[in-house]
């Protein structure tokens, strides 16, 4: 495997994906069938497990857990210890008391659309969908889908206003007083106005 940088202690699967120029850090472990595109930063300690996809240029950091069924799109920041679920009905065992196997689970992974942020220490419930550029303030317990460019927290998750594409939140008019890039609402949160060129 060339192109990429995995440190010695990390444990990549033979049978993993890892895209040109990504980097694994220590004591990483990726799964089999699990899909790193390029560019992307897996720092230490971090959990891809079998057949998760995460697309170009995401940084997953330091201990976080990417459980089966998840899917990170391009350019998603995931903080760290942040942990994706993907068992709305966990148990160990079955009601006889027998072990449970991988035919007594049904694996519903969340989404994660481009450009997001999750932050640190947060929990992502199963069958969840984190919207374009939306950002999950550190700590939260997403327990619902999240709209484009929307800005939640807590436990449960609930809104707190929008945030731009360059993160900063939006004031009241949908304009970013960092950047100065406006929005307008749509039915899956908001959309960027194309920007006025100077006369």
């Amino acid at each position: 495997m060339t192109g990429f940088r995995v440190h010695p202690t990390a444990e990549v699967s033979p049978n993993a994906t890892i895209g040109e120029g990504a980097s694994i850090w220590h004591q990483a472990q990726v799964r089999e069938g699990a899909s790193i595109g390029p560019e992307c930063i897996v720092g230490k300690g971090v959990y891809i497990g079998a057949d998760v996809q995460v697309g170009a240029r995401c940084k997953v950091q330091n201990y976080s857990c990417v459980y089966e069924g998840t899917t990170l799109e391009d350019g998603v920041f995931v903080g760290p210890e942040v942990v994706f679920t993907n068992d709305r009905y966990p148990r160990a065992i079955n009601p006889d008391g027998t072990l449970k196997s991988a035919d007594d689970w049904d694996c519903q992974g969340a989404t994660v659309r481009y450009g997001a942020a999750v932050g640190s220490r947060s929990v992502v419930l199963p069958g969840v969908t984190i919207g374009r550029w939306a950002l999950v303030a550190a700590g939260s317990v997403v327990t619902k889908d999240v709209p484009d460019h929307a800005l939640v927290a807590g436990n449960p998750a609930r809104p707190r206003g929008w945030v731009c594409i360059c993160a900063h939140p939006l004031a009241e008019s949908l304009t970013c007083t960092a950047c100065g890039r406006s929005y307008e609402t749509t039915d899956s949160g908001l959309h960027q106005l194309e920007r006025q060129r100077p006369r």
